[in-house]
C-alpha cells in the first residue's frame, strides 16, 4: 500500500497515511480516461448552433428568370445556397453531443487518475481542511506552505461553501468534494489537495 505524508494547513508534515491499493496505486487505464474526458468534454457543449436550409429561408418562391434564352445559368430560386443570402447546405441544427460512459469505465478512470497524481507524488493529504472565514487568504496561505505552484483541485469530503468562496477567485483553483469529483479537473490540475475524510470517502466508494 502506497504511503504518503499527513499536513496541517500550515504545510507541516503531522504524521503519515496509508492509502488503498485498489484507489491510488490501481494500473492507469488510458482508455478509460480518454473515454471518461472525452465524454466530460462533450457533454459540456450545448450544441445550440442553427442555421437555416433552402427551404427554411424567407422568400426565393418566384424563379428570378425564365429558363431559357437569356444567356445566363438556369436558376429556380434566389435562397439556392450559391445566392447571397441563400440557405445553407447542410446546416447545423440543434443537437446534443453528449454520451454515455459505463459506470465500470467511469469507477476505473477516477482511480486511474489518483494513481496517477500519486505517482507523480502530486497528492497533498490534509488533516482537516477548515476556512472559519471567507478569506481566500487563508486557502492562498495553506497552498504556499504546501509549496503547491499552478493549477490545483482542492478536495473535501462534502461541501463547503467556505472552502469553495476561499477559493474560486485564485487563478488556476477548483474545489470538489469526494462525491462529485472529477476526471477531467483532475487531469487537468497538476496537484491534488486533499482531506483525509475525503481520502476515506473514496476509498469506501471505490475500493
Amino acid at each position: 500500500m502506497p504511503n504518503t505524508k499527513l499536513y496541517n494547513m500550515k504545510g507541516e508534515t503531522v504524521g503519515e497515511v496509508t492509502l488503498s491499493d485498489a484507489v491510488f496505486a490501481a494500473e492507469v487505464n488510458k482508455s478509460a480516461l480518454h473515454s471518461v474526458v472525452t465524454a466530460y468534454l462533450a457533454n459540456q457543449r450545448q450544441g445550440t448552433q442553427s442555421a437555416l436550409t433552402r427551404s427554411e429561408v424567407s422568400g426565393g418562391g418566384k424563379k428570378p428568370w425564365r429558363q431559357k434564352g437569356t444567356g445566363r445559368a438556369r436558376q429556380g430560386s434566389t435562397r439556392a445556397p450559391q445566392w447571397t443570402h441563400g440557405g445553407i447546405v447542410f446546416a447545423p441544427k440543434p443537437r446534443d453531443y453528449g454520451f454515455k460512459v459505463n459506470k465500470k469505465v467511469k469507477a476505473a478512470a477516477v482511480k486511474s487518475a489518483l494513481s496517477e497524481k500519486v505517482n507523480e507524488n502530486s497528492i497533498y493529504v490534509i488533516d482537516e481542511i477548515n476556512v472559519p472565514e471567507y478569506k481566500t487568504k487563508t486557502v492562498v496561505g495553506m497552498l504556499e506552505a504546501l509549496g503547491v505552484n499552478g493549477k490545483a483541485i482542492i478536495v473535501t469530503a462534502a461541501a463547503d461553501k467556505k472552502v469553495y468562496v476561499s477559493a474560486k477567485n485564485i487563478e488556476g483553483v477548483v474545489t470538489s468534494t469526494a462525491g462529485t469529483l472529477n476526471v477531467y479537473e483532475l487531469m487537468n490540475h497538476t496537484a491534488l489537495v486533499i482531506s483525509k475524510d475525503a481520502v476515506a470517502k473514496l476509498e469506501e466508494v471505490y475500493a
